[in-house]
């Protein structure tokens, strides 16, 4: 189990606390937040935001098979998003992992051996990662695997999405991407579509199923929503059966569907980044700027995450510390983190340190562990370890 940091005081920098940038300092002791006369360290110059919170990204799907032919050990994989995740300021992260009809790296097999893989690895990780299942809604056999998986696991985060329709699609507008998509899979474009009309035959029985699953998540404490609502209707359906999240709605009716119903709408930091969707979908910055979402996450790209926040304050559409709550304290709040997204005592030390000036992030910490080091800070840090080491001689 990785150490804490011993107890510090950061002095100098600007800090996020309170809703408001304060030029004070900031303690940590025993991986928390803590008050009282400590050995400091100067971080003139720096930003002490709070660590971020990414609800769902799947960037580690690249750190375990960075090509789809040559995939790595879990382990491997999971120690590489652990360093990518703090390396860009998150200090707790879910990973959303498909449990879908489509099978290989998307399927309920690969699903439960991530899950068995995370557990085996979490006491060296320093990133507090986490599973999100991304259940399609058709899988409608494996709902009893499915509620056992969860169980099992303490998984605490479920999105339901419905991909038959976009394979349907692709099958008569862009058959070459349907190709790419079953090459991955490890089938032929005809045995891909033959699924896709298995599952799409078994819609009758997903409404039961659905709510068989909504039950069982009620009784284990387990936060639950769906992915990619196409319109108001379908983010309706899904909030009366207690599926409150609505992560990606694809339209801007979806999105005001959701906000109208009080359900957290979530979009990806890329799009804001990017200036638009990667997939044709609604603008998240239009949605943000009509006050339409709440909360942004990594997607697929850990990076996104703070230059999304920036970019809000660049536009003028956030102040800082309006825009770093979108992916700190209001994730925080969404899964119900009561110690993390704020700077405040007795919380975990989750700490994002970035230079004012160039607005990097150089020092992670979290649960007063430090994840990560970099640049100027970590030279001011180094001197003052070492001279706290030397007076302790």
């Amino acid at each position: 189990m990785p150490q804490f940091l011993q107890p510090l005081r950061f002095t100098g920098a600007t800090i996020l606390r309170d809703g408001e940038m304060q030029k004070r300092s900031l303690a940590i002791a025993e991986g928390r937040i803590t008050r009282g006369r400590l050995p400091e360290v100067d971080l003139t110059g720096y930003l002490i935001l709070p660590g971020i919170i990414d609800l769902h990204g799947d960037a580690f799907e690249r750190h375990i098979a960075p090509r789809p032919t040559a995939p790595f050990e879990m382990a491997m994989g999971l120690a590489a998003t652990d360093r990518d995740a703090a390396a860009n300021g998150v200090t707790t992260a879910w990973l959303a992992q498909s449990w879908s009809w489509e099978g290989g790296h998307r399927g309920p097999d690969h699903a439960e051996a991530l899950l068995d893989a995370l557990a085996d690895h979490a006491p060296r990780t320093l990133t507090d990662l986490r599973v999100q299942i991304r259940c399609e809604t058709h899988m409608v056999d494996t709902g009893p695997r499915l509620i056992a998986a969860v169980r099992r696991h303490g998984v605490n985060y479920v999105v339901f999405n419905n991909h038959l329709d976009e394979a349907a699609e692709m099958a008569r507008t862009r058959p070459a991407r349907l190709h790419h998509w079953a090459e991955q899979a490890g089938r032929t474009p005809q045995e891909h579509l033959a699924l896709v009309t298995a599952a799409r035959a078994r819609s009758p029985e997903v409404p039961r199923h659905l709510c068989r699953l909504a039950d069982a998540f009620d009784e284990m404490g387990v936060i639950y929503g769906s992915h990619d609502d196409p319109d108001g209707e379908t983010r309706e359906r899904f909030s009366m059966i207690g599926a409150r999240i609505a992560e990606f709605p694809t339209t801007r009716r979806a999105a005001a569907a959701a906000k109208a119903m009080n359900d957290p709408v979530l979009m990806g930091a890329p799009n804001v980044v990017r200036g638009g969707s990667q997939s044709g979908g609604v603008s998240a910055t239009q949605l943000i700027a009509q006050g339409l979402c709440d909360a942004l996450v990594s997607d697929y790209y850990y990076p996104a995450l703070s230059h999304a926040a920036w970019r809000l304050v660049d536009l003028g559409l956030k102040t800082l510390p309006q825009a770093w709550a979108m992916i700190s304290e209001t994730p925080a709040a969404i899964l119900r983190l009561p110690d993390r997204g704020r700077l405040d005592v007795g919380r975990r030390a989750d700490l994002c340190v970035l230079n004012a000036r160039t607005r990097a992030v150089e020092m992670t910490i979290a649960g007063g562990r430090l994840s990560y080091l970099a640049g100027e800070a970590a030279h001011r840090f180094a001197q003052r370890i070492h001279a706290l080491d030397m007076a302790a001689e």
